[in-house]
């Protein structure tokens, strides 16, 4: 493993979190056992005093540290299982409107159909069968938006039962299909804009969840902006009774932990409710860098698209991605403001 180690407190909260985003980054080492392990290692956590880091397990090795059994930290067999995810999800989006069993998969990629199922959910956050489907998703409200019949884009995505398609449909796009091929027609969504200690918050939502969230300091550009993005959808102000989800997501910003479970009504692309969903893992607190989420996802070449699934995530705060920064632990850009997100930051930081 090349030497990445990154700080000593940045290094500490991976290894308090398990966080297999800096496997390969850094292995840990324990002055009472003489053992050395990767940082997602499942044995006890050590006393902080305890600990010391090392940029490559030779380090470690040289120091006189031993590998642990059960993490294997100087074995190729996480990474190899990295790729194998990675290739998976080639395989899934050229073949989405295609039958792909797990076994067939499994021997496309050359892991046992138990590894990968694992392997797979831990670093997608979904299944690879829920994988296909999110592809097939998209590629069905893509050639809906482009014109083609219902029917034929039914066809073309892969699905064999309309009827299907309509009831999965309505939950992952947040319409019908016969609605969004008519450009949203008739899709019905209220909005209120309140005031938080970010500045004012426009939130919007569906009778199914929240489909924006935006910050400003102007309501009519806040509204004006909003209604850009839904052109044909019938958008209503809702009034003064201010809906749960909304005042959920303002609690939120000064740390409220009681706050009801937030449904989302986002659309976005199978690669976007990838990064979108790593996002929504990330602790309050803490944050990752764009490469650790590309890492994350099975994609650690992907940065850019990663920060641009980032910089077009519709729900502000609810996908909390200014939790992600630069490699080099620059604050990087954030669509509200960088001086908003330094202040969510902290707030989380202080709060834990």
């Amino acid at each position: 493993m090349r030497s990445t180690l990154p700080d000593r407190s940045t290094a500490w909260r991976a290894v308090q979190r398990r966080d297999r985003a800096f496997d390969g980054r850094f292995v840990y080492a324990v002055s009472s056992t003489h053992v050395f392990c990767r940082p997602s290692c499942s044995s006890r956590r050590p006393t902080r005093s305890r600990v010391e880091f090392f940029g490559s397990p030779a380090d470690a090795e040289r120091a006189g540290y031993r590998a642990c059994k059960r993490c294997r930290p100087t074995s190729a067999a996480a990474s190899n299982i990295d790729r194998a995810v990675a290739r998976a999800c080639e395989y899934l989006t050229m073949h989405a409107d295609e039958r792909v069993t797990l076994a067939s998969l499994s021997g496309e990629v050359g892991v046992s159909a138990f590894h990968l199922q694992r392997a797979f959910k831990r670093a997608m956050g979904i299944s690879p069968r829920e994988y296909r489907d999110a592809e097939r998703q998209r590629r069905l409200a893509q050639r809906l938006r482009q014109g083609d019949t219902v029917s034929r884009a039914t066809y073309e995505a892969g699905f064999g039962s309309s009827s299907r398609v309509y009831e999965r449909a309505s939950r992952s796009m947040g319409m019908t299909p016969a609605t969004m091929r008519r450009g949203g027609i008739g899709e019905r969504i209220q909005f209120s804009i309140v005031d938080s200690p970010l500045g004012r918050v426009l939130g919007a939502y569906t009778e199914r969840g929240v489909c924006a969230v935006a910050i400003g300091q102007d309501d009519q550009a806040l509204e004006a902006e909003f209604r850009e993005g839904f052109p044909r959808a019938e958008i209503h102000a809702a009034g003064q009774a201010i809906h749960e989800w909304i005042t959920a997501i303002v609690r939120g910003i000064d740390g409220d932990s009681a706050s009801p479970a937030i449904p989302l009504d986002a659309r976005g692309t199978a690669f976007q409710w990838r990064v979108w969903s790593a996002l929504q893992q990330i602790p309050r607190g803490t944050t990752l860098s764009y490469s650790e989420v590309a890492k994350r996802i099975g994609q650690p070449t992907a940065v850019r698209a990663v920060a641009r699934a980032c910089a077009t995530n519709p729900v502000a705060l609810v996908i909390p991605c200014h939790r992600v920064v630069r490699d080099d632990g620059g604050l990087g850009g954030y669509r509200w403001g960088i001086d908003r997100k330094k202040e969510l930051l902290d707030r989380e930081a202080r709060r834990g």
